[in-house]
């Protein structure tokens, strides 16, 4: 079953049309968490630059997600999907006794493969209907961006309130106690910023929130996540010393650095080292120069692995005309080929960014 569940998969994915929801990344090609969080730095840096501008962050959570799905709303259907998530009975196994059996018509079952991506569909019209406003989506992670100018949030409250209508009527349930909001203003005289509220609960505000495995802060800067992957990295350096002492090969102990270690430390790094700090940059690069030690061989700096990330990434970009952010892209005039128009930028925040530092 679960063979037949990647070939449907692989089969409903490959025939997925391009007038779908561009800012729903999961599940469609070339587009990844990295790109995801690239297409919300973006669009709030952008907004940053200009005057008297702020940017709210909602980052929803959803109950159950997964178990919601209602398969007669699926747009993709087909008569053995629809077979395959109605009537299906469920039981409870205590020991040796087993429950009434209970016929379930929504959702979809415990770890089946198809559910991430039949979730993705069944929220293909979950949209932003503001153009000051974004929302965007890696499966089941939907955060809205509302872009406010002059203290004006109207737009971005009827966008939330209109989201949460969207969810009623979708057999949809937010989780306002796990749903947090992140305020990004810069400003030098800032004001208070009033709460936001789903079903008459307030949403807490926080300084710092874990968006698709990247911690994103409230000043846009990423100490807390390099200290954090920092942390991760040097517990793991400490089994690669137990496998030195082992007798290991340095050829499998550099396997096992880029394994578990550089995976960690590079994880979406397209993403966010461009705005690293120098001290952010050294710490980890020393536990780059650690594993180094340990192995006995030359390994790449994060720094090389940032620059050519960045380019291989903007090559499948220009290929590709789908990606949202395809259009960043502009080629010069014929004569000047592989050349690309520089998006203007006033802060050093923008400028260090992935898509103006890939451009």
């Amino acid at each position: 079953m679960k063979c037949f569940e990647r070939l449907l998969k692989d089969h409903i994915t490959s025939t997925l049309p391009d007038t779908l929801d561009p800012l729903q990344f999961a599940y469609r090609p070339n587009r990844s968490t990295d790109d995801a969080i690239s297409t919300t730095l973006h669009t709030a840096l952008t907004h940053l630059d200009k005057r008297n501008t702020y940017v709210r962050m909602l980052f929803i959570d959803y109950s159950s997600a997964f178990n919601t799905i209602v398969p007669s709303k699926l747009e993709t259907q087909c008569n053995w999907v629809l077979d395959f998530l109605t009537g299906r009975p469920q039981v409870v196994r205590v020991g040796n006794n087993i429950s009434t059996p209970l016929i379930l018509n929504t959702g979809a079952p415990q770890g089946c493969v198809l559910s991430p991506l039949l979730y993705s569909l069944f929220t293909h019209d979950c949209v932003a209907t503001h153009a000051s406003n974004s929302i965007i989506k890696f499966a089941d992670d939907t955060t809205v961006v509302g872009l406010i100018t002059n203290n004006d949030e109207t737009a971005y409250r009827e966008e939330v309130r209109a989201l949460g209508v969207w969810c009623q009527e979708n057999n949809l349930t937010l989780n306002v106690n796990k749903t947090k909001e992140m305020i990004v203003d810069f400003r030098k005289q800032q004001r208070e910023h009033p709460p936001i509220h789903i079903d008459v609960t307030v949403v807490e505000r926080v300084v710092s929130f874990k968006f698709l495995g990247v911690h994103i802060t409230d000043k846009l800067n990423w100490s807390t996540h390099t200290d954090s992957i920092v942390k991760k990295a040097q517990q793991r350096l400490f089994n690669l010393r137990r496998l030195k002492k082992f007798g290991l090969s340095p050829k499998a102990l550099t396997n096992f650095y880029r394994c578990t270690i550089e995976s960690i430390l590079s994880g979406c790094i397209t993403a966010w080292y461009g705005n690293c700090s120098s001290h952010n940059r050294k710490a980890l690069q020393r536990v780059v120069r650690s594993a180094q030690r340990i192995t006995g061989g030359k390994l790449p700096a994060l720094q090389d692995t940032y620059t050519t990330r960045c380019h291989r990434k903007a090559i499948k970009i220009i290929k590709d005309n789908n990606p949202p952010s395809h259009c960043l892209f502009t080629p010069l005039s014929s004569r000047r080929r592989g050349q690309y128009r520089c998006i203007k930028a006033g802060t050093e925040r923008l400028k260090n960014s992935f898509y103006l530092k890939a451009i």
